[in-house]
């Protein structure tokens, strides 16, 4: 289709996963780093090298938060990762006799998924992602350490957490990422000079926030940082609270198991037909429903797009925002679909381009007063402030106290103060309010939280006392002997921010 563009899309994809204790395999322990790693994380990226390998660019913005990225470099997690891959063809070939079929498609898929891995991903995941972007495929995002709510934080704690979740993106992707995904949206009025100071020149917002007016970036208040708004309308096609494409008949069930083996045999068949009703899986099935769904969300967003232009008298945005793991992980055919949208949104007329393009491209409307606002339920504060998490607000409010209690070190860093500030990063992740609020393993959630917050306050009280050598003895008896996360946090910037 030639002339200009109807209006410009923009994938924003957000990868993230709590710091997780430890890893297991099928059918005990926490696999949902490397569940996520190879359903998502693997056939994601690889579709997106594939396409910049057509010579397409601006595909997506994609944000890997700082946790997330810490184990995806980290040597044991990549033989982890390994391991269970192995482990996943295994288990494909064990169901061979009982499920032919399904034996067959999980061979393929997991024999890909090893050649990806050791191709391009055994040393990290920085380098995979680094090559994206420096093809010109993505732009990164970035974000503060630990994945913290925010709003909820002194000002003093909120710009370090920022400013070492930016430092460890350019030290292992070698720049600054000019953009963030703000966890869990979070935002409270204020806080566009904190991202101005850090260098942060756009942050990404649920649309509700802009009152659904999500046609343009725009410039937050009396500062030059803008916030570019998540398109309900657009986004909810694919994933909403109660419906969207992945529920189809035809897709893979999520929710259904082989307990012999780990693998998923049946296909959605339907909302409320019972587990042992469901039909088998169908590669070929899932995939016309595949091109089906591409198609009809391509025709909703040159819809929407055509409306926004009529409307405003110039071409528009819709941004698109979902959780990665949603792709691959959540939604077997997940990979297919997105590579089959980013080619065909082109040939419809509509320009795909990252969140910094859009913004060079002058898609930025007049400046808004935004309000309080998260991308939670009630788009307000309520899962990481309400009634169900007052302890963990109180509790957050005690680690704050006691890491900015501390004395700071002098001239040198001191890897005492530096492994009491990145504890108290990791108890002041927003995955715990949320796990607890959702009662999404909330017991594992309290016991982290609780495990994080009772080591910062242990650590400050002998530090302020001057006790270094008894601070010394009781970081050796932890039972896991914990070296920061993050190397590169410095406690010093507590006194610098």
């Amino acid at each position: 289709m030639s002339g200009a563009p109807v209006g410009t899309f923009c994938l924003v994809l957000h990868s993230h996963l709590p710091l997780l204790a430890r890893h297991g395999r099928w059918p005990v322990g926490e696999e949902w780093l490397y569940q996520s790693w190879a359903h998502s994380y693997l056939p994601v990226v690889a579709m997106l090298r594939e396409l910049a390998e057509e010579g397409r660019t601006g595909l997506a913005t994609l944000g890997v938060t700082p946790v997330l990225a810490a184990q995806l470099d980290d040597p044991h997690c990549l033989r982890g990762v390994h391991d269970w891959l192995g482990g996943w063809t295994l288990r494909a070939h064990s169901a061979a006799g009982r499920l032919p079929d399904l034996a067959a498609h999980e061979h393929r898929v997991s024999t890909a998924a090893t050649a990806e891995f050791e191709r391009h991903w055994r040393h990290g995941g920085s380098p995979a992602l680094r090559g994206l972007r420096d093809s010109g495929a993505v732009e990164l995002l970035g974000g503060p350490a630990a994945h913290p709510f925010q709003p909820l934080l002194d000002p003093r704690v909120r710009a370090f957490s920022l400013r070492a979740g930016l430092d460890d993106h350019a030290l292992r992707l070698g720049a600054r990422p000019a953009g963030i995904w703000a966890p869990e949206c979070g935002f409270a009025p204020g806080m566009e000079d904190g991202y101005a100071a850090a260098g942060v020149r756009r942050f990404l917002v649920d649309g509700p926030a802009l009152r659904g007016d999500t046609a343009f970036a725009r410039p937050v208040g009396t500062s030059d940082v803008v916030c570019v708004g998540r398109d309900l309308e657009i986004t909810y096609r694919v994933w909403s609270p109660r419906k969207g494409y992945p529920g189809s008949a035809e897709y893979r069930d999520f929710h259904t198991w082989d307990h012999e083996s780990g693998l998923k045999p049946a296909r959605v068949t339907g909302r409320r037909v019972p587990t042992e009703r469901k039909k088998p899986y169908t590669p070929a099935l899932a995939a016309r429903a595949v091109s089906r769904d591409a198609d009809d969300f391509v025709d909703t967003v040159v819809a929407r797009l055509t409306a926004l232009r009529a409307e405003h008298g110039r071409p528009a945005l819709t941004v698109a925002a979902f959780d990665t793991e949603l792709f691959g992980h959540w939604w077997h055919e997940g990979p297919a679909w997105l590579a089959a949208v980013l080619r065909r949104l082109p040939e419809a007329g509509v320009a795909v381009r990252t969140l910094g393009d859009a913004v060079d491209d002058g898609l930025v409307g007049d400046p808004v007063d935004l309000r309080e606002s998260s991308w939670g339920s009630g788009k307000d504060w309520r899962v990481w402030a309400g009634p169900q998490v007052a302890d963990l607000v109180a509790r957050n409010a005690a680690v704050q106290s006691d890491l900015l209690a501390a004395p700071l070190p002098g001239p040198l860093r001191d890897p005492l103060a530096d492994l009491l500030a990145d504890q108290a990063l990791h108890a002041l992740s927003s995955d715990w309010a949320f796990m607890v609020s959702k009662d999404s393993a909330a017991g594992y959630a309290r016991s982290r939280a609780d495990l994080h917050a009772g080591r910062v306050a242990e650590l400050s009280g002998l530090l302020r006392a001057g006790r270094r050598r008894a601070a010394q003895r009781r970081v050796a008896a932890w039972a896991d002997t914990p070296l920061p996360t993050f190397g590169h946090v410095d406690a010093r910037d507590l006194g610098r921010v």
